[in-house]
């Protein structure tokens, strides 16, 4: 199988943490958005670091500080600066266009938002974070 499908794979387990997390935070307990994303974000960004080292990347060496410290901020420019920016925007115009807000709403920013990071994060991962060990692009 390779690294692209792999990905993809991975991605949709991260996804599926990320939105579980987000949905029961902002509707089920009321919590703001940008702060349920920002918690469902960090816990599909400690998944995300685990499959993609291991499953995707196929990296074995334990002793990467520095690859980590570079997949975390590339993981939360994607995570919290693109992926909350397109989620606040897509929400804001929903609600001025059509007056639409809600579970929805929510749903359809999160889809649009989760393009643009997954875009993101393949084209860092793959080409910087785990260069090395990325033999099948």
């Amino acid at each position: 199988m390779n690294t692209k499908i792999r990905f993809a794979l991975v991605g949709a387990v991260n996804t599926a943490v990320d939105v579980v997390i987000l949905f029961v935070l902002a509707v089920g307990f009321g919590v703001v958005p940008f702060l349920a994303n920002v918690v469902s974000t960090s816990a599909a960004l400690v998944t995300s670091y685990m499959l993609n080292k291991k499953a995707v990347f196929r990296d074995a060496d334990a002793k990467r500080a520095k690859q980590f410290a570079a997949f975390v901020a590339v993981t939360l420019v994607g995570i919290w600066g693109i992926q909350g920016g397109v989620i606040w925007g897509v929400g804001a115009a929903a609600r001025e266009l059509f007056g639409a807000e809600g579970a929805a709403v929510l749903l359809a920013a999160k889809a649009i938002a989760t393009v643009f990071t997954l875009t993101w994060n393949y084209l860092w991962y793959s080409r910087v974070i785990f260069a090395k060990r990325n033999d099948a692009q």
